[in-house]
């Protein structure tokens, strides 16, 4: 569990902007220079091609971020509000804490979300001790999310955004009490339409640009492949078997399935069937019927709580345990110090180990985890 310990605010009002070079971050700057913040624009320089492991060219239809094209965009933007601006290298621990991490997942039977990852460790974690190095206490994001400090209890409170279609407190859920208190997200009370509005009412050359959606290490899609070339190895085929341990054919290695994929697999059967469980330890596709995916009970460890120092009693919560899911209604318990169990009102379809699991109590992010198992 994360170090939830309360800190002050800081008084000086000097802030680094996160400046992906899309338009959220852009009017994040903006948000914040006019709330009366010196400001230092930064895009964290975090993969070149070797670390893709083909040339960027290859993939003109992908949209990833951290690219040239985002940087000068960023750069721009900058120069326009009369921000200073700096690219940060962060390459070595973007490697180590993301790229590392999401390959060792996959290797464990796992689908990890990289951009969990990337903001623990990296745009918050790392990027904050940076302000605080050089003299900026405050990090600003372009997320559509919103930060309030609980004056009863003192503790910082993360939200959702108001706009529930851009909602992006889910991948925020790791946040600590500190990072928290430093933390300004100026989107929180906009939707994507005003953002873009104000983008293009001060002239920002991305006021249109297309949001970014593939992961920025693997803009094919291609995650086998990237495994392959960052690891080295090689996946040994193995057996797609039953629930009753019926052997169907053979997979092409375990990193080319998650839970609840249908299509890829390579057969042909009477009614579709989908992965239920990678069975890392005898190298086994699980598959079952439809009906086989649904589990009511999860069990997530590294949590984070946010709401609450520890869960001391049942909480009824609506959680979600993948990205986009509407959330749903359950209860959670706090079985140790870095263990939740919930069991939700209504089955859930492929809960997937790798993904967080993230409790909300109304508008409030209650802490989330990682799914270990169903």
């Amino acid at each position: 569990m994360r170090n939830s310990t309360t800190f002050p605010a800081p008084v000086e009002k000097k802030a680094l902007i996160a400046m992906s070079g899309g338009v959220d971050s852009s009017v994040a700057a903006l948000l914040c220079q006019q709330a009366g913040y010196d400001c230092l624009g930064v895009t964290l320089a975090l993969t070149d091609n070797s670390d893709r492991g083909q040339p960027e060219e290859e993939f003109p239809g992908a949209r990833t971020c951290c690219s040239v094209d985002d940087v000068a965009d960023a750069r721009s933007v900058a120069f326009r509000l009369g921000m200073p601006f700096y690219v940060f290298n962060f390459k070595e621990a973007f490697r180590r804490e993301v790229m590392d991490r999401f390959a060792a997942a996959y290797q464990r039977g796992e689908t990890p979300n990289p951009c969990v990852d990337c903001n623990r460790y990296i745009k918050f974690g790392k990027l904050m001790r940076r302000g605080e190095e050089i003299g900026f206490p405050y990090v600003a994001t372009g997320h559509y999310a919103r930060v309030e400090q609980d004056q009863a209890t003192g503790r910082w409170l993360l939200k959702k955004g108001l706009d529930e279609n851009k909602d992006q407190s889910y991948m925020l859920y790791s946040l600590t009490q500190w990072e928290l208190s430093r933390l300004l997200l100026p989107l929180g009370g906009l939707t994507k339409e005003e953002t873009r509005a104000l983008a293009e009412e001060h002239g920002f050359v991305n006021a249109r640009k297309r949001d970014s959606q593939d992961i920025c290490f693997v803009p094919d899609g291609d995650y086998a492949g990237f495994i392959r070339r960052w690891t080295g190895k090689e996946f040994s085929p193995g057996a797609f078997v039953g629930t009753q341990g019926e052997v169907y054919g053979a997979h092409k290695g375990l990193i080319h399935y998650t839970v609840g994929q249908r299509k890829g697999l390579g057969l042909s059967f009477p009614q579709p069937m989908f992965v239920k469980e990678l069975d890392v330890e005898n190298n086994q596709v699980v598959l079952a019927k439809a009906e086989e995916l649904f589990s009511r009970e999860v069990v997530a460890r590294d949590i984070n709580l946010i709401a609450a120092e520890s869960l001391e009693k049942p909480w009824r919560v609506k959680a979600r345990i993948r990205y986009r899911q509407q959330e749903q209604p359950a209860t959670v318990v706090q079985t140790g110090p870095d263990e939740l169990h919930v069991t939700f009102d209504q089955p859930q379809r492929a809960v997937t180990p790798g993904q967080a699991l993230v409790l909300y109590d109304g508008d409030t992010v209650v802490g989330g985890g990682k799914i270990v198992r169903p």
